[in-house]
């Protein structure tokens, strides 16, 4: 099943290098926001970038960006400077965990999406030398996520893929682009996706609107002042209640960046629980926890972490078998009644389509793209002889050489 969408016609007033201007209307900007949805849902890979000396905002704009890219099992990858990582090392530390690759080198990887965050005109690309070949390319899909509207900005993606207007900054509006696609229940059933805003991606929303406004200190019109202080107040609402352990609310920055130390800190442990016994075989690497473990896993440390680093776990047991990856745990079951698989493919390795491995398998439940999928099995037709029998034939669907 495709994801589609009844498209509103775009204005001509989006085109690159055109001066930036409000979008006009609430259906217009609905129309934006359906197209950028309709990108994750189709697109592979999405290469994501700021502007140059990026500050909270921006940072966090490519970090948010990039979880959402992510719960849609794409590839996302955040390119940026050395220097600039070392300032935002609470944010990267997401990423470490959500399959979200920073490149800080000379030669980030190839994607079919560029998506450009919080920067007024393309002149003010971080290291723009680097991505002249695929802003040339009519293959490659242009993004543009951006608060700034000043006289001399200017339009650098697609027509029709500008999500440009102003806001008290640019995570105010990936935080718009993540409720409204939330609210589309056939994209979420088709990917899977129980919870689009997760704890990561609200923390990395929040952390960009108040450090751009310090606060809301910042803010130099009513509007602006309204539209923050009713975003701030509902990403700080969904903090407190997506947060365990009864934390209160939160109320400065540096509750929030606390909080973002501790959950980083939450996943490296949860990671060494989840890899204490990786096993492999021909072709494949692979982690399996039991029912009993596992609920172990999600008390600890809640179904979020658990799903997040068993992303990035599979993602590191495809690199060390060089072929295929596979991780499987089991759902609380007052969640749901499953056992859940992610499977993904070694970057270096591309002889496989993991989406037809799921159709010869015969698993209907799940989904992906050619280099990662997520699966799931009833729990009463899974345990450790079933999951070694299903990993054999997933090694075996690898061909020889």
């Amino acid at each position: 099943m495709r994801y589609t969408v009844r498209m509103e016609p775009i204005l001509p007033d989006g085109q690159p290098d055109a001066p930036k201007r409000e979008p006009g209307s609430i259906a217009r900007k609905k129309a934006i926001v359906s197209r950028i949805g309709r990108a994750l849902a189709e697109r592979d890979s999405f290469l994501v970038i700021g502007h140059k000396d990026p500050d909270e905002d921006c940072v966090s704009s490519m970090v948010a960006f990039s979880l959402l890219a992510s719960k849609f099992n794409k590839k996302a990858v955040i390119a940026i400077g050395p220097g600039a990582q070392e300032n935002f090392e609470y944010l990267f530390n997401i990423c470490r965990f959500n399959s979200i690759q920073v490149c800080t080198g000379p030669t980030p990887p190839s994607c079919s999406t560029l998506v450009l965050v919080d920067t007024a005109k393309p002149s003010m690309i971080d290291r723009p030398e680097l991505f002249e070949r695929m802003r040339r390319d009519p293959g490659v899909l242009k993004i543009e996520i951006d608060h700034h509207l000043e006289s001399d900005s200017r339009y650098f993606g697609d027509e029709g893929y500008n999500l440009v207007y102003r806001a008290s900054s640019t995570c105010e509006i990936i935080g718009y682009l993540s409720l409204k696609l939330e609210e589309d229940r056939a994209l979420m059933a088709e990917f899977q996706i129980d919870e689009l805003m997760t704890r990561n991606l609200v923390l990395a929303v929040l952390s960009g609107i108040l450090g751009d406004t310090q606060m809301g200190k910042f803010i130099s019109t009513r509007r602006e002042l309204m539209f923050y202080r009713y975003f701030s107040s509902l990403f700080e609402r969904l903090l407190a209640e997506k947060t365990r352990r009864g934390s209160a609310n939160f109320s400065t920055k540096e509750q929030v960046f606390d909080t973002l130390k501790r959950l980083s800190d939450e996943e490296e442990a949860c990671h060494a629980e989840l890899s204490a016994d990786v096993r492999e075989m021909a072709n494949l690497a692979y982690a399996f926890v039991g029912p009993e473990a596992s609920g172990y896993l999600a008390e600890r440390f809640g179904e979020e972490t658990l799903v997040a680093v068993s992303k990035n776990l599979a993602d590191e047991l495809a690199e060390r078998s060089g072929k295929l990856g596979l991780v499987g745990y089991f759902d609380d079951p007052s969640v749901s009644p499953f056992a859940q698989f992610r499977l993904r493919r070694a970057q270096g390795y591309s002889g496989i389509d993991l989406r037809e491995v799921l159709v010869r398998l015969g698993i209907v439940n799940g989904g992906g793209h050619p280099g990662a999928v997520g699966f799931r099995v009833e729990r009463s037709a899974m345990d450790e002889p079933r999951f070694l029998d299903m990993a054999r034939a997933i090694a075996g669907e690898v061909s020889p050489g």
